[in-house]
């Protein structure tokens, strides 16, 4: 048998791996707080992602554990910074539930009203943002003019302008200023008059559109596994809205006026569509909950409650369609003054796991681009 000789040619670099892994944040212009992505990257496109948490993790879960069902509210209204009045009525709706407490008419139609006006707050941040990420400051000058508006009228009403703290067991804080709903329709209605700036400035742009359409689609499947929900979960199609579904509040008397929005591409383009069709909806909400509050008598506007609140022993489960998306309150409670438990659902820490399934196989170029699609607020995360 002839021997056979081996011969090894350099070749230099090309012998090694080409992957490189790239660390966005934890602080980063694009990532709405302190989030931190490890994306593994072969030249320019992504082939793995993994969302990082827990750079402000606040602890409130176990601090509910410490705090009277009076003190909590406090604590559950600033995980998401710009959906403060929803987070506190997750929690009062879980404590009413425990308590099988009635809130008065007048309570529950306010509480809808001011829910919607913090939904536009919040979309109208998302609709400011999502442009300038994309290299478009114009949007943003306009949603914090509209964003004015509104702050001006939750102001009056909570003495807030970011935490309400205007929910309470049982019902509200107050009842409304003399004239205040005049006002606030007419903030609705001033804002409502210039929204096609979004619709115009924005989706008419040719450079936004072919930034965003057709990139970062989410499967229906990837919805469903990941319990993503909101305004991303229906631009890919999956048309379930608890307001919709599991009324509560007053929406299931607003069922002629409440529009769920859905689209079936699931792209980029899809979740900035259904954002911006969800405000003009909440703002039509907003006007018909004050033509209700025009027709009730006058009457309470919250229960009178003892100076020690306890609730019974047991257990219950709230759950909320935020701007975010849905949050879920479980509730148990030993018969004390304080939750034994009470574990937070929030909508963002779900939404921004299932970047682990759609940033793969994309390009860099587009990461930003999708994770502004994805209307997430950190605090949210790291509850």
């Amino acid at each position: 048998m002839t021997p056979t000789t081996e011969t090894t040619v350099g070749i230099g670099g090309a012998a090694e791996s080409t992957d490189m892994v790239l660390n966005i944040g934890p602080q980063h212009p694009s990532t709405h707080g302190v989030l931190r992505l490890r994306l593994l990257l072969d030249g320019e496109r992504i082939t793995r992602a993994e969302p990082v948490i827990g750079y402000m993790h606040r602890g409130a879960e176990k601090l509910f554990e410490a705090r009277d069902y009076r003190q909590i509210i406090m604590l559950a209204n600033r995980h998401d910074w710009l959906s403060a009045f929803s987070n506190e009525l997750g929690v009062v709706l879980a404590v009413e539930r425990m308590l099988g407490m009635e809130v008065p008419e007048r309570a529950v139609w306010t509480r809808t009203l001011l829910a919607e006006l913090n939904r536009v707050l919040n979309h109208l941040m998302f609709l400011g943002s999502y442009p300038l990420e994309l290299g478009g400051i114009t949007p943003m000058f306009h949603a914090f003019r509209e964003r004015e508006v509104l702050q001006n009228v939750m102001e009056e009403v909570s003495g807030g302008r970011i935490h309400y703290m205007f929910n309470r067991v049982g019902g509200l804080k107050e009842d409304l200023p003399a004239g205040w709903t005049t006002r606030a329709r007419a903030a609705v209605a001033a804002v409502r008059s210039r929204m096609d700036v979004y619709d115009d400035l924005v989706l008419g742009n040719e450079i936004f559109r072919g930034r965003t359409r057709g990139v970062g689609a989410l499967a229906p499947e990837a919805v469903h596994a990941y319990g993503v929900s909101g305004p991303i979960a229906r631009a890919s199609g999956v048309d379930f809205d608890l307001r919709r579904d599991e009324p509560y509040l007053a929406y299931g008397e607003l069922q002629d006026t409440l529009r769920v929005v859905t689209r079936s591409e699931g792209d980029c383009l899809a979740r900035f569509e259904v954002l911006l069709a969800q405000t003009h909806n909440a703002l039509d909400l907003a006007d018909a909950c004050l033509d209700r509050l025009a027709q009730l008598p006058p009457g309470p506007i919250n229960q009178r409650l003892p100076k020690v609140l306890k609730a019974p022993e047991g257990h219950t489960y709230a759950w909320t369609e935020n701007p975010l998306g849905i949050n879920g309150y479980y509730l148990v409670s030993k018969g004390d003054k304080t939750p034994y438990r009470l574990k937070l659902r929030s909508a963002s820490y779900n939404n921004i796991q299932v970047l682990t399934e759609l940033l793969p196989g994309t390009l860099v170029a587009d990461m930003v681009a999708i994770l502004g699609s994805m209307f997430f607020v950190v605090g949210d995360i790291d509850k």
